[in-house]
């Protein structure tokens, strides 16, 4: 679905923040996207639906070039910022979740339904009239989440969707993302949190400097975390297998 060819990055100092990436995301994937802070993971992914465009290289979008038409990947490419508040701008959740819709101009109608659904995927249909600033954390995170789910886009990009979460808001948000990738998106998460997700991931590639290191299923990439300045999940250490963060 996303095709990367030799992208390249320079900030407007000159300064590179990513070198000859080369990378292809198929349908339905599950992708983790690692590295220290500072590695180029956010620069990266903002290419993925067309906020950056490349300073050399390519980045298409089912078929369409970005640089051609970035409206195109906006539209099929959802993205969760790591910061939620940034990200909600209505005063209760289900005028929050209805601002994407109502500037698509949908009617109201499929406004309404759009805005039903999303709630309901992330089990936050009982405070559709609920306050915004009275939200938990993992419940602000879902309600970015619903957001995007009301656009409906195929593919879902999450910026470090754990950050700042206590263990309750990290397994809400976790069974949320898990639960999407179940029912067909294509999902595309940064995380230094490895531990907290890797056992739902179908592949893991590392950034690190800017370069993508190396991309593979992630028994074969978990040994190679330590060495680019990222935490291997505990249960490794101890030569165990993969251990869910979520209950059965």
């Amino acid at each position: 679905m996303i095709r990367l060819e030799n992208l390249q990055y320079k900030y407007a100092d000159g300064t590179t923040a990513l070198k000859s990436i080369h990378l292809e995301i198929q349908k339905g994937e599950f992708l983790l996207i690692c590295g220290p802070n500072g590695s180029g993971k956010t620069t990266l992914i903002r290419h993925l639906n067309g906020l950056l465009l490349p300073s050399s290289g390519r980045v298409v979008v089912d078929g369409v070039d970005t640089a051609t038409n970035a409206k195109h990947a906006l539209k099929r490419v959802g993205m969760v910022f790591q910061d939620a508040d940034s990200q909600i701008i209505g005063e209760t959740v289900w005028e929050d979740v209805a601002f994407g819709p109502e500037n698509m101009g949908l009617d109201s109608t499929e406004i309404q339904e759009r805005v039903d659904h999303a709630l309901d995927l992330v089990g936050l249909q009982a405070l559709a009239q609920k306050s915004c600033h009275l939200l938990s954390g993992g419940e602000k995170r879902r309600v970015a989440i619903a957001g995007v789910l009301a656009m409906q886009p195929a593919i879902l990009v999450f910026d470090e969707p754990f950050a700042n979460l206590d263990y309750l808001g990290v397994t809400q948000v976790l069974q949320q993302i898990v639960r999407l990738h179940a029912m067909g998106h294509t999902i595309v998460m940064t995380t230094h949190d490895v531990e907290k997700v890797v056992a739902h991931v179908d592949t893991i590639a590392i950034v690190h400097g800017g370069e993508l290191k190396t991309v593979g299923f992630p028994e074969k990439i978990i040994p190679q975390l330590s060495q680019y300045g990222i935490r291997p999940p505990c249960f490794s250490l101890f030569g165990e297998k993969t251990v869910s963060w979520l209950t059965e």
